[in-house]
């Protein structure tokens, strides 16, 4: 799948089926990594395969699902682990977490840095735009380049990321979905966080827990 020279390479990690992208320029074999979720030796593979090199690791939010092969990756390969702020609870909180749902997962490190609603992620020559789109959690995001969206658990085909968790909001999560999502073009390619990819219009017709014109069904 490409939109310019970006491309995407999709794995489904961990037994929770959580969606890792490898994204990177076509031009210059630069890329980042987007919710290494489990499975650090598979993605790791699938890198060397496509001849990647990786200078960011990113998360769309920080529940233990999309985090768990951080630390292993930091290992095997020089890159930043980026997140937003307001998940950090979520990093701190990460394998007592997933011990919490009977999983056994590495501790993942403390981001390098935070980043923030309105910067650009290098991706080669081309760059990822951050979306602060909270609601499944305070510090959800979702990258942004042409064509194509990475919304983590934001949005699903035909459904939308759960709000009963800690920390996290129905009210937050359709506002985000309505007013950052649904305004982008129609043909937007959404990469969800779990399942098959949509679009934009498809969701805002077809979605029935937040539609287009506003109502909730």
């Amino acid at each position: 799948m490409t939109s310019s020279k970006l491309l995407v390479e999709r794995l489904a990690v961990g037994p929770l089926f959580t969606n890792c992208y490898i994204v990177w320029d076509e031009g210059t074999g630069r890329g980042v990594i987007i919710d290494p979720g489990e499975e650090g030796e598979k993605i790791l593979m699938k890198v060397s395969d496509i001849g990647v090199k990786i200078d960011n690791i990113l998360a769309t939010h920080c529940h233990f699902d999309h985090i768990a092969a951080v630390a292993q990756l930091k290992r095997e390969i020089d890159a930043n682990f980026l997140a937003h702020k307001k998940d950090l609870f979520f990093v701190e909180d990460g394998q007592a977490s997933a011990r919490r749902w009977g999983f056994d997962i590495e501790q993942p490190p403390n981001p390098d840095r935070f980043i923030e609603d309105g910067e650009k992620i290098a991706v080669g020559n081309l760059a990822l735009d951050v979306l602060h789109t909270p609601g499944h959690s305070p510090g959800g995001v979702s990258f942004l380049h042409e064509g194509m969206v990475f919304a983590g658990d934001c949005l699903f085909q035909r459904s939308i990321g759960r709000t009963d968790f800690r920390k996290g909001s129905f009210e937050i999560l359709e506002n985000t979905i309505k007013t950052r999502l649904y305004t982008l073009p129609d043909d937007t390619i959404v990469y969800t966080g779990h399942g098959p990819v949509t679009t934009v219009g498809e969701e805002k017709m077809q979605n029935p827990f937040v539609k287009q014109s506003g109502g909730v069904t």
